[in-house]
């Protein structure tokens, strides 16, 4: 085959992938339900209100970049995402939930949920997802994900950690050194031992992000364990013992952040990862994104909540 057929042939391939993926909106719920059992189906749930001003908690359009980055690598997945307001009813069909919540607690409880991991779907937690109140709502979160943000156990500092190596995991796949300024939670509650647990983004805090005892701000506990150089897990996976799998990941309180493809990166591979997805080994493409394709995600985000989505 010379180099024109190969030309022609690789780029009618991609445009038969891109239509594809354009085929599967992000918003086209009744469609990803629809789909045969070889479709793959991810269902994001994301907070419709945001924390501060722009560009602050916008999990619904950090959703909109990550599932739109799965359904154009994967021809067979389709990727939705719904706000607070247009919450799944139905989740029969789900193999993969991830949600981006302002307190996971409505997640933790609802039964939808509750019955697709039970039947081995994926669940993974974004930002204040990831805290939900001790008790029945904490039990599912180890069950579900292998860990948890626990008040008066866990902190919640603005900081800037600096990851410069990464664990042989296929949601590190593609991912280069960087560092960030986030709101990054550490201190999880985790499953005992850590057993199926793999630390993903880990470093040690300095110790003035520790504050003054409360319930998000500080506790002798995280005290000893950063005094005890003890690195801090700031997302991980999680290999339940039914074979469904689970992931954290405490920053995205800034939306700016997505930006950076190391950050982008992890989340669009480990979304694709409790889904049981194969990632390639140098990680899951998406588009590079600067301050305008960014700011784009939030107008898309916002326009969509007000639709009801």
């Amino acid at each position: 085959m010379n180099k024109t057929i190969r030309l022609i042939a690789f780029t009618t391939v991609v445009g038969l992938l891109s239509a594809h993926a354009e085929e599967k909106g992000v918003f086209d719920y009744a469609k990803q339900k629809a789909a045969g059992k070889e479709v793959k189906k991810i269902v994001f749930i994301s907070d419709a209100g945001t924390h501060g001003g722009r560009g602050n908690h916008e999990f619904m359009a950090g959703a909109i970049i990550i599932a739109r980055a799965l359904n154009a690598h994967y021809p067979t997945v389709h990727a939705v995402t719904h706000s607070t307001r247009g919450w799944p009813k139905d989740l029969s069909h789900a193999d993969a939930i991830v949600v981006g919540l302002n307190h996971g607690g409505r997640a933790a409880k609802d039964k939808q949920i509750a019955e697709a991991v039970k039947r081995g779907a994926g669940y993974m937690a974004i930002h204040y997802g990831v805290e939900v109140n001790k008790g029945d709502q904490g039990n599912n979160y180890l069950q579900w994900m292998g860990g948890y943000f626990e008040t008066l156990w866990s902190v919640n500092p603005w900081w800037t950690p600096d990851f410069k190596e990464f664990p042989a995991h296929p949601v590190t796949r593609g991912v280069k050194p960087f560092s960030l300024r986030d709101e990054w939670y550490y201190h999880m509650r985790f499953v005992d031992g850590m057993k199926g647990v793999t630390p993903i983004l880990s470093d040690l805090p300095p110790t003035k992000t520790i504050g003054g005892d409360g319930p998000r701000s500080g506790n002798p506990a995280v005290r000893k364990a950063v005094a005890d150089g003890e690195k801090q897990h700031l997302a991980w996976a999680y290999l339940r013992p039914d074979g469904g799998r689970g992931f954290g990941f405490t920053g995205m309180h800034a939306h700016k952040n997505m930006g950076n493809d190391g950050f982008r990166t992890i989340l669009i591979n480990a979304a694709a990862w409790v889904c049981k997805l194969n990632i390639p080994e140098g990680g899951i493409p998406s588009a590079a994104m600067d301050a305008k394709a960014l700011d784009a995600a939030i107008t898309d985000a916002k326009t969509a909540i007000k639709e009801g989505k």
